[in-house]
Parts: C-alpha cells; sequence; structure tokens
C-alpha cells in the first residue's frame, strides 16, 4: 500500500525534528545565518513575533508594568555579585575582552584594545537592572517599581535549533521590585498566569502550571514557577518562567528601601519571560504533514484571497474584484484586530497558490474565479480541515461569517492539542513501569509520587534523559509513595523528556 503523499517529507512519524525544520522552510519562517547557533528571521516568521509582543505588551501594561531598556553588556564584576547566578550562567556567557580591530603582520584584522573589565553580552539582565533600581528606589513610597524590557539575549548553546534554543534569541523581561514577601510573590503568580492564559487564548496550546524543583531553578531564584506544554512528538517544552527571587538580588545589588518605620530594608524581586521559543512551540503543537498550522489570533494573516484565472482577458476584472473585496473584509474585526486579508496576484496556477499557502499555515483560503463573481457564491476553504473541503459563502455573509470561523478554527485547535496531551499523560506507581513507560524515545507525561530526594531526580535525568518538568499548582494533594524509595509522598509530579 502506497503511503499518502504529502508537502512535508519526512513526515512527523518518520523524523520529528527534520519534519520541524522542513516545516520552517516550507513556510519561510527563518534560516540559519551565517553565525553558527543564530538565525535570520524572515518577514512570515517575524511577524508571529510581532502578534506576539502585541497582547503581551498590552497584558503587561494592564497590570500595571512600564517598559524599558537596558545594555546589552555587563560588567564582569556585576555578574560576579550573585555567586548562584554567576555559576549557572558562566559556561554560556559570550565575553566581550577587547574594543577594537587592527590589522596584524598578514593583514588580518585582529582583535586590539583590550578592555579594563571584560564585558558580558547578556544571558539575561538581573543583574545590570538590579543596579538601576538601587539608583531608583530610595522610599517605600517608590514601590512597587514593575519594569519589563523587550530585547534580545546571548546564551552560547552547542546544541541549537531554530526558535527552540538558539545562541542569540528575542524575549522579553519582566523585572519587578516590591515591599514585602507577599507582594513579590503575588506578582510572581500572577505574571505567572499571564503567561498560561496567553498560550491557553492566542496559541490555542494547552499548559501546566507548576514549580520547578530546587535543581531546575533559575540561578539565584528563591522559587520558579513554569508552563509546561506537550509537542505533538510527546516532549514537554517550558513556553515561560516566573521567579520569585526573595531578596537574594536585592542584597547582591543592594536594592533597599527607607520603610514606613524609617528603618532600611532590602526590597523583594521577581522576574519573568518568555522567548521565541514560542513559535516553536506553537509550530510543534499544531502543525501537520503538509506544512504550518497557525492558530487564528497570532496568524501572520488570516486569509488570503486566490485568484482563479481561466481565461486571461478576465484576470485583470478578477484581480480588481479580488481587491475591492479585500477591502471590504478588512474592514471587519477578529478579536482585537482589524481581519488581515491578502491578495495573491501572482503568475501561477491556482493550485499552486493553494498549497504555497497551505504550507505557510494561513488558517482561511478564499477561491474568487469568474463564477464567483458572478454568482457572488465564494469558496472558502479552512486550514484545520481537509484541503479540498470547501464551504460556500455568499460574498455578504462573509465580513460577518469569517470571524465566526476563524473563532471555530482558533477553538478547535486547542481542544485537538489538549485532547492529545491527556491521551498521553499517564499515571505510573512503580519503578518497573516507569522505566518500561520511558524506553520509548517519546512517551509522554509521567505523573508519578516522589520523596523530593535531588539525587533520584538526577539518578532518571542522567540514565533516562528524563527531567521532572514541574510540581503541578492546581492539582488536589494526593497521598502516595514514591516510586524509587516507597516513601510518603504528599503529591504527583510531573516526569518527562524534554526539549
Amino acid at each position: 500500500m502506497n503511503k499518502p503523499r504529502t508537502a512535508i517529507e519526512p513526515t512527523r512519524e518518520e523524523n520529528y525534528p527534520e519534519w520541524y525544520q522542513s516545516v520552517l522552510k516550507a513556510a519561510d519562517l527563518a534560516e540559519h545565518s551565517p553565525v553558527r547557533g543564530c538565525m535570520v528571521i524572515k518577514p512570515w516568521g517575524y511577524s508571529l513575533w510581532e502578534n506576539i509582543q502585541r497582547v503581551l505588551d498590552r497584558r503587561f501594561k494592564e497590570t500595571g508594568h512600564q517598559n524599558a531598556y537596558f545594555p546589552l553588556f555587563i560588567p564582569l564584576s556585576f555578574l560576579e555579585k550573585e555567586a548562584q547566578h554567576v555559576e549557572g550562567f558562566a559556561k554560556e556567557c559570550a565575553v566581550v575582552t577587547h574594543h577594537r580591530l587592527e590589522k596584524g603582520p598578514d593583514g588580518k584584522l585582529i582583535p586590539a584594545g583590550e578592555l579594563e573589565e571584560p564585558l558580558i553580552v547578556r544571558p539575561t539582565s538581573e543583574m545590570i537592572i538590579g543596579h538601576s533600581f538601587s539608583k531608583w528606589i530610595e522610599s517605600y513610597r517608590d514601590l512597587p517599581l514593575l519594569i519589563n524590557q523587550w530585547a534580545n539575549v546571548v546564551r552560547w548553546e552547542m546544541r541549537t535549533r531554530m526558535f527552540l534554543r538558539t545562541a542569540e534569541f528575542l524575549w522579553q523581561e519582566g523585572h519587578t521590585a516590591h515591599a514585602t514577601k507577599e507582594e513579590a510573590e503575588i506578582e510572581t503568580m500572577r505574571m505567572l498566569d499571564v503567561y498560561a492564559d496567553f498560550c491557553h487564548d492566542y496559541l490555542a496550546m494547552p499548559v501546566i502550571r507548576g514549580e520547578k524543583t530546587p535543581a531546575e531553578r533559575f540561578p539565584g531564584a528563591a522559587a520558579t514557577y513554569t508552563i509546561e506544554a506537550m509537542m505533538q512528538d510527546r516532549k514537554a517544552l517550558q513556553a515561560g518562567t516566573s521567579h520569585f527571587l526573595g531578596q537574594n538580588f536585592a542584597r547582591s545589588c543592594n536594592i533597599s528601601f527607607t520603610n514606613e518605620q524609617g528603618e532600611r530594608e532590602f526590597a523583594w524581586t521577581t522576574s519573568w519571560g518568555s522567548t521565541t521559543r514560542l513559535i516553536g512551540a506553537m509550530i510543534m503543537t499544531h502543525s501537520d504533514d503538509d506544512g504550518l498550522v497557525l492558530p487564528p489570533k497570532i496568524a501572520s494573516a488570516h486569509l488570503v484571497l486566490i485568484p482563479v484565472v481561466h481565461n486571461v482577458e478576465r484576470k485583470a476584472a478578477i484581480l480588481a474584484y479580488c481587491e475591492a473585496l479585500a477591502a471590504e473584509l478588512r474592514r471587519a474585526r477578529f478579536d482585537d484586530r482589524p481581519l488581515d486579508v491578502l491578495v495573491d496576484a501572482r503568475d501561477q496556477r491556482s493550485g499552486e497558490k493553494n498549497w504555497h499557502w497551505i504550507k505557510k499555515g494561513i488558517p482561511l483560503r478564499l477561491e474568487v474565479g469568474e463564477r464567483e463573481m458572478e454568482s457572488s457564491q465564494l469558496s472558502l476553504l479552512r486550514r484545520d480541515r481537509p484541503h479540498k473541503e470547501r464551504l460556500s459563502l455568499a460574498r455578504s455573509d462573509l465580513a460577518a461569517r469569517i470571524p465566526h470561523i476563524l473563532q471555530e478554527i482558533q477553538d478547535n485547535l486547542l481542544a485537538k492539542a489538549t485532547a492529545f496531551r491527556d491521551q498521553h499523560t499517564v499515571r505510573i506507581d512503580s519503578l518497573d513501569a516507569f522505566r518500561q513507560f520511558f524506553a520509548s524515545e517519546t512517551p509522554g507525561f509521567a505523573l508519578c509520587h516522589w520523596n523530593e530526594d535531588p539525587a533520584h531526580e538526577a539518578k532518571v535525568k542522567e540514565e533516562l534523559n528524563v527531567t521532572i518538568r514541574c510540581i503541578p499548582l492546581h492539582t488536589p494533594d494526593e497521598t502516595g509513595r514514591c516510586i524509587f524509595t516507597g516513601e510518603p509522598s504528599p503529591r504527583r509530579v510531573i516526569f518527562a523528556k524534554s526539549y
């Protein structure tokens, strides 16, 4: 029996990593740069990041945060102020040691002008932002201080994959300072909820909120909280984190204030971030063997009009009809923005255009030819349905119907991803069953009891490449026995292979 032909080869089942790279290429999202481990984000891919920025930036400002910008370079001495922090990032740091180039004896350029102090290309900005906070905060009246920055960071990864793990990536990082521990803890959880709601509502990607174990915490944090998602190869992906930093960084950076009693004390701080990894997560959650599938709320465009020209003499009239229809549809709105409508006027056959947009993941395709113009009945094709399945709509109904259809696609993608995750999440109560489950390359999520001994956590990571993704926050406590020791355990945690 012949295998059904697909636009993307290999398929997900045949080779998931190669399938992912093929989807990126077919959708024209990004390409490798001349610098190892870095990428060029192309317009169709960058528009996804712009849409993510637009929504998250609004949510940050609605919760009282302001945007600022801080330097790309961090003095080495700043990073050294917090021991756990520097140890956690030391192996990933790119270091600038010289400030100019000179020609050597062979005519080639060589670094010259050694810096008095090396500069770190920021892997994260706690220490440089903490320096500013220490100057900006004097009194309890200056608190809370709620700051976000949109920036790039560099972490010198050895094994990279576009959008998932690159040496340079785009992100936002929030940094806040508070007068009390309770306020900082509330902020930490509030921002975790912002990320989780965004993934659910806009990326159509279900996530599990949870706390990281001490071994998986952000370096220097008192507690790290995460949202974890399941990809179609059943591996976990960390989609965002929020850190309660306690007073650790406040002490290191001298972020202190005079309280209402006139006494000097250290502030309580948080940090939280999400990155272009969200694009990779979205791709791996929804895309199929014919290419990219985009949730409408975050899609680069909502709909493309595809002119169907059989008679070249009618081409101009058909294109004019399409442009007029596109202008009409752009006056409608979906979610919080006008409908983003394209007209594909390229000199290609309509079938080639259809496959082009299928691979690019646009939610809706609308075919317009002479017959459609004369009858005012147009053929609408949905990316979440079989490629030849058409819905006939009257032109007069399009502007009203399309937003509802886009919401249906959004809801369908979320329901499908949630069902997939739930189908591949199992409860395991013995070590033998645990080892058998993770003998598979892509098993899924395992909910297991654990006695909080980091030695067992480290052992399964080394032997099986399995980590505790999180201690779930919104599941009822359930006493049981640790699968490693048989000792009492208050709750289950999530084990999985991960990116």
